[in-house]
C-alpha cells in the first residue's frame, strides 16, 4: 500500500492481498518452481481470488490493473500469463516471469493490447535484465503493448520515471472507467 500513496490517484480502489510471512515463495523466482510450492500456487490463487471480488463488484478486468515491486512484480507477471484477457494494465517494478534460467514460457491466450510497463535496474541483485526483457518479449507476443525501461545502475529499488510509467496507465484507467471506492470491492 506505500506506493498507493505514490501513485496518488486517491479515487481509485486500492487493494493488497498479504503475502504469508511477507514472502509470495521462499526462494528466488528464478530457482525451480518445484521448490517454490505450494506457495507459488497459492499466490497465484490469491491473486485470482482478488481479480474475482473485482469483477464480481461489477468492475471488468480491462478497468483493473495488477502492481507489484520484485516478487510481487514476478507474480504480477505470471498471473498475467497465466491468465491471459484484457486488463486495464500490468505495471511490474523489477520482475520477471517465474522459473529458473532456460525455461520455455509458452503460454495461451491473449493479452489484446493490455498495457504493460516492465521497468528495472540493471544490474539487479535478484532479478536479472535478461529475464525482465525476456518476459517482454513473452508479454508482447501474447498481444500486450509493453513499454520496457532499464535503469543503468538503479539498486533493487523503484526509480520517479517507474512511477511516471505507473502513472500514465493509471491515468489512462481513470479518463476511460472513472472511479472507484474501495466499498465498491469490499
Amino acid at each position: 500500500m506505500d506506493l498507493a500513496a505514490e501513485l496518488d490517484f486517491p479515487g481509485l480502489a486500492y487493494l493488497a492481498p498479504d503475502a504469508a510471512g511477507h514472502t509470495w515463495y521462499p526462494y528466488s523466482f528464478l530457482a525451480p518452481i518445484e521448490q517454490n510450492q505450494p506457495w507459488l500456487d497459492s499466490a497465484l490463487s490469491l491473486l485470482g481470488e482478488t481479480v474475482k471480488r473485482v469483477t464480481t463488484a461489477g468492475i471488468p478486468r480491462s478497468e483493473l490493473a495488477i502492481v507489484g515491486f520484485s516478487q510481487g512484480a514476478c507474480l504480477a507477471i505470471e498471473f498475467l500469463a497465466r491468465n491471459a484477457g484484457r486488463y486495464g494494465g500490468l505495471i511490474a517494478f523489477t520482475g520477471g516471469l517465474i522459473g529458473p534460467p532456460g525455461s520455455k514460457f509458452i503460454y495461451s491466450g491473449e493479452l489484446s493490447g493490455t498495457p504493460c510497463f516492465l521497468g528495472a535496474g540493471d544490474p539487479d541483485p535478484h532479478v536479472p535484465w535478461q529475464r525482465v526483457a525476456e518476459s517482454a518479449s513473452v508479454l508482447s507476443a501474447l498481444g500486450a503493448t509493453v513499454t520496457l525501461r532499464r535503469y543503468p545502475g538503479l539498486p533493487h529499488t523503484i526509480n520517479e520515471d517507474e512511477i511516471e510509467q505507473a502513472k500514465n496507465i493509471l491515468r489512462q484507467l481513470v479518463a476511460k472507467s472513472g472511479q472507484y471506492r474501495l466499498d465498491d470491492v469490499r
